[in-house]
């Protein structure tokens, strides 16, 4: 089992969410209003005046086998949306309960 955390513009939620449902992936835990900044490209999204974008993040465990596709429509996502931003990020899951 993988861990997937999804942060993206919170403009990009509706596309998460049907992304999601179409993977056939159903529990996941979203969290709205999120700040941050990224590494390499776009600006911040901070929630002020200066920075008014604010990111969502939603974080799902899958099968090793949807992975792949999971990150190849974050990757479809963030081409159409270049100027928006989103990114996922992997890890294992050793045990859960």
């Amino acid at each position: 089992m993988k861990a997937v955390m999804i942060i993206y513009n919170l403009a990009l939620t509706e596309k998460i969410e049907y992304t999601l449902e179409q993977l056939g992936i159903r529990g996941y835990t979203q969290w709205d209003n999120v700040e941050g900044v990224g590494s390499f490209t776009g600006v911040p999204h901070l929630g002020t005046h200066t920075w008014p974008e604010i990111n969502g993040v939603t974080l799902t465990f899958v099968d090793e086998e949807k992975v792949p596709l999971l990150l190849e429509a974050v990757k479809r996502i963030d081409a159409i949306n270049t100027e928006v931003g989103i990114r996922a990020f992997v890890w294992a899951v050793e045990q859960a309960v």
